[in-house]
């Protein structure tokens, strides 16, 4: 930098000398004496340089010297017919004259219907021909001027004035779905309006949104182009009147959190007031600067731990990614708060079952949420954590239509925990965190087996798990049976999305599932397998070779950003949820709820999971899986619903590990 700023201005310099040859190397007084440019402006350039500047105006000021132009011309012409008494028609009324020849300049038409003598018809001729240079420039000058303003309209420069909005800031993949869930959040509200602000052309942000989104639902969407780190380009967003503004992680940048974190700089910097925001954070170790920047009004979501706890939650039970997918997205079943309602001194066991279509998980009290409570807690006065369709279809009063058969509960109990064996194939940056979630939840004695085709970096050190780590193509079939045993409890497929573009990444790991099922015996084997995939696209594929569960890291991440957009109290709620602490998501044995074999309603498997101290959320059954049910699994069912309990049937509960 130093060496170019040097050779600049030795050129300056140079170029200086040669524009003023004659300059004195230095005073009389002996110090450096001023350049000279060799002759002093005169009044031609004087007028040039102030014409110049009045035409850098712009088309107002090209508008304005053609009028001039005009003005001068019929005034000169005026006086020619004036002073030589060309006209007949004239007598003396120099007004007349200019109007006259002001419409033989605008209107080339008016010179047909002249008398007088040729010496008139001539001049009239010459001003309309200078006419119509005139009124051709006019033409030329103000389509010049429109052009330009389309393309700034095309550029998207203009300020948003709106209020109420969800600002969008920055641009990736998971756009798309965001667009989208918050579409479907939008059906309720009256005129909705999203502003997307990226560093990117308006056309093709508006073209892109429209070709993978299609369907707004009612939702205007606006695009504007500029940067969001940069003040001004911020401002054209209005987001100081926006409603909540989501802050995307830049995929093509070398380093996305610290321009994530320049955008909070940006959006906080004028005061603590303003709208919420979430934010996308991917390195873990960039969260407390984000905090520092944030305050209490940012949301961060750490992408790395959410994926990894996520895909862990999921390989322990089939069926969970599925389950947590449906209450994370806003097209079932979600969660929302019921602040008024109408349950009195009930317990929390009571308000259970006290509403039709709508499962009651927890409640908030002083502030702080908490997931399946005991049976006993009062809930009066608290607000109720409640999994609806909809937050309109939330009543204040109960109004379950049946009860609980309670001869028909089951009495199941609990399985003892043994040592597990685990199989981790791939590698990527979330590995080490799957690996601390995983040693959480395993006992004492189990082993894990990493085999992954890349280097392994940042294995850490584990209290439950023993970890081996195996080098090996994990596309090739000789190496997967060596290691893909029918005694495992379960499989994990990661994604090389650290080392591969994800459309590759996803191609690989679809081998290496079609493989690995095929070893374990096909559709039918005990072996739970979950994978991760980066585009949801590729989920279809998946499921061809009868995968447990698909995990798409893009989508969730999208899918809890939306979430928190439209209500922060959730923050906390999601925590609790990924969290290896508190009350978490299990499928269970429905055997263990209600009678198996029994016809039953749901309202029973509600009371059923309430005697043992858990909340029922929702069923599983093979017999689902014909049906609109994601793999079988139905969430928040109404409580008149009827199940039979067959074989293999499972109930979704929040409970303790």
């Amino acid at each position: 930098m130093a060496r170019t700023g040097q050779q600049m201005r030795q050129r300056t310099a140079k170029a200086m000398g040669q524009a003023s040859p004659s300059t004195p190397s230095s005073s009389s007084a002996g110090g450096p004496a001023p350049r000279s440019t060799g002759h002093e402006p005169g009044l031609r350039d004087r007028l040039r340089y102030r014409f110049d500047n009045s035409m850098s105006r712009g088309t107002p000021a090209l508008i304005a010297w053609l009028s001039v132009v005009t003005l001068l011309l019929i005034l000169l012409f005026s006086l020619v017919v004036s002073v030589f008494r060309l006209s007949r028609d004239q007598q003396g009324d120099f007004g007349s004259s200019m109007f006259g020849n002001l419409l033989h300049a605008l209107d080339p038409g008016t010179i047909g219907g002249d008398q007088g003598s040729w010496a008139f018809k001539l001049t009239m001729l010459a001003l309309t021909i200078a006419g119509l240079f005139i009124v051709s420039a006019l033409i030329g000058v103000i389509a010049a001027g429109i052009d330009t303003r389309l393309a700034d309209l095309r550029r998207g420069r203009s300020i948003v004035l709106e209020r109420d909005h969800t600002v969008i800031l920055g641009w990736s993949d998971s756009i798309f779905t965001i667009v989208r869930e918050l579409s479907i959040a939008n059906e309720s509200r009256r005129r909705p309006v999203i502003v997307v602000l990226a560093d990117r052309d308006k056309v093709e942000m508006e073209e892109d949104l429209r070709a993978k989104v299609g369907d707004f639902r009612g939702t205007r969407v606006v695009c504007r182009s500029g940067s969001p780190m940069d003040i001004d380009d911020l401002r054209l967003s209005s987001h100081l009147t926006a409603r909540s503004v989501i802050l995307l992680a830049p995929e093509d940048s070398e380093d996305p959190d610290s321009e994530v974190i320049k955008t909070l700089l940006a959006l906080t910097h004028s005061g603590p007031e303003g709208p919420r925001i979430v934010a996308e954070i991917r390195n873990p170790s960039n969260l407390e600067a984000a905090r520092l920047v944030g305050a209490d009004r940012t949301v961060l979501l750490d992408i790395r731990e959410t994926v990894a706890k996520l895909v862990v939650q999921t390989s322990r039970q089939s069926g969970a990614a599925a389950v947590y997918t449906e209450l994370f997205d806003y097209g079932g079943d979600e969660i929302y708060f019921l602040e008024d309602h109408a349950l009195g001194a009930a317990t929390y066991a009571e308000a259970q079952l006290a509403f039709e279509e709508a499962s009651v998980i927890g409640v908030i009290a002083d502030g702080v949420p908490a997931l399946n409570p005991a049976a006993d807690t009062p809930v009066e006065g608290a607000v109720l954590i409640v999994v609806a369709e909809d937050d309109s279809a939330l009543t204040s009063e109960p109004d379950a239509t049946v009860r609980p058969d309670l001869g028909l509960l089951g009495s199941g109990a609990g399985e003892d925990e043994h040592p597990t064996r685990a199989l981790l194939v791939g590698w990527n940056e979330r590995a080490p965190i799957v690996l601390r979630e995983l040693d959480h939840y395993a006992p004492p004695g189990s082993a894990l087996t990493v085999l992954t085709s890349f280097e392994v970096r940042d294995v850490p050190a584990l209290e439950n798990l023993a970890v081996t780590v195996v080098a090996g193509q994990t596309t090739d079939r000789r190496t997967l049976e060596q290691h893909v045993l029918p005694d495992l409890d379960q499989v994990l497929v990661l994604c090389y999305s650290d080392h591969l573009e994800p459309q590759a990444a996803d191609a690989r790991t679809l081998v290496t599932l079609l493989h690995v099922r095929d070893i374990l015996g096909g559709a039918d084997a005990a072996t739970p397998v979950v994978s991760e995939m980066l585009d949801d696209r590729n989920r279809v594929l998946a499921q061809v070779a009868h995968v447990d569960d698909v995990v798409v890291s893009g989508e969730i991440v999208s899918l809890l950003v939306t979430q928190l957009s439209e209500d922060p109290r959730l923050e906390l709620v999601f925590d609790q949820l990924l969290g290896d602490e508190g009350s978490e998501i299990y499928l269970r044995p429905a055997e263990w709820y209600v009678r198996a074999g029994a016809e039953v309603t749901y309202a029973t498997i509600v009371a059923g999971a309430a005697r043992r101290g858990e909340t029922a959320i929702g069923y599983k059954s093979a017999a689902l899986a014909e049906g609109e049910a994601s793999f079988g699994v139905r969430v928040n069912p109404a409580k008149a619903e009827t199940f039979r309990v067959l074989p293999g049937d499972r109930v979704v509960v929040l409970a303790e590990s």
